[in-house]
């Protein structure tokens, strides 16, 4: 029972891992249909990062679901607790002082707010890549939404589950149209300042 829990104090904090890393975490969370890019620009933002010497991870949802999520199904009951034990899991990660860097289809506004609201507001950007179905599906190398329209995938969104759009986003890029570069530059325009957050 929690009640019989009594959180741990350590010595060493989170400011002194963002001291030592010389920069802050947070969390960067991409959220859109399948073949909207999350994974490509979660890839490419990691590389940059860590060119320039920040310490990151990327929390995938597809490996999540290949490992500590392998439990759980794809009903609004088995997405919300997959979304549940990811944020605490890149909670924990921001704690170590990484960047955490989130792909996550997390269809529901509700999941995204749990997202939020377990990982703290001040450490959580989200951004939503807005992709046209169609656009999606001709991306689509894995053959994901053709095996859902021929019924061979159950509950995939965008195809038999809703998907909703973010009432409000950290940052709204239009991955349909713009290249993975210029989507960069508009992820990096935002997250620069963050990034200094912790030089004191």
């Amino acid at each position: 029972m929690t009640s019989n829990l009594v959180h741990q104090k350590f010595n060493i904090s989170r400011k002194d891992r963002n001291r030592q890393n010389e920069h802050a975490s947070f969390v960067v969370w991409f959220t859109g249909l399948s073949g909207s890019g999350k994974s490509t620009l979660a890839n490419e933002l990691d590389k940059l990062l860590n060119i320039r010497g920040l310490r990151t991870y990327i929390l995938d949802g597809d490996n999540i679901r290949k490992g500590i999520s392998s439990d759980l199904d794809f009903t609004d009951k088995g997405r919300k607790e997959n979304i549940r034990r990811s944020s605490e899991i890149a909670k924990l990660m921001v704690d170590a002082g990484l960047i955490v860097i989130a792909s996550f289809i997390s269809p529901l506004e509700v999941d995204r707010a749990l997202a939020r609201t377990i990982i703290g507001d001040q450490d959580f950007i989200q951004i939503y890549l807005s992709c046209s179905l169609s656009v999606c599906e001709k991306r689509d190398v894995k053959g994901f939404y053709s095996k859902a329209r021929n019924g061979e995938i159950k509950n995939f969104t965008g195809i038999h589950s809703l998907y909703e759009i973010p009432m409000k986003s950290d940052i709204n890029i239009n991955s349909g149209e713009l290249s993975v570069e210029e989507c960069l530059d508009e992820i990096m325009f935002v997250i620069h300042e963050k990034l200094n957050v912790c030089k004191v």
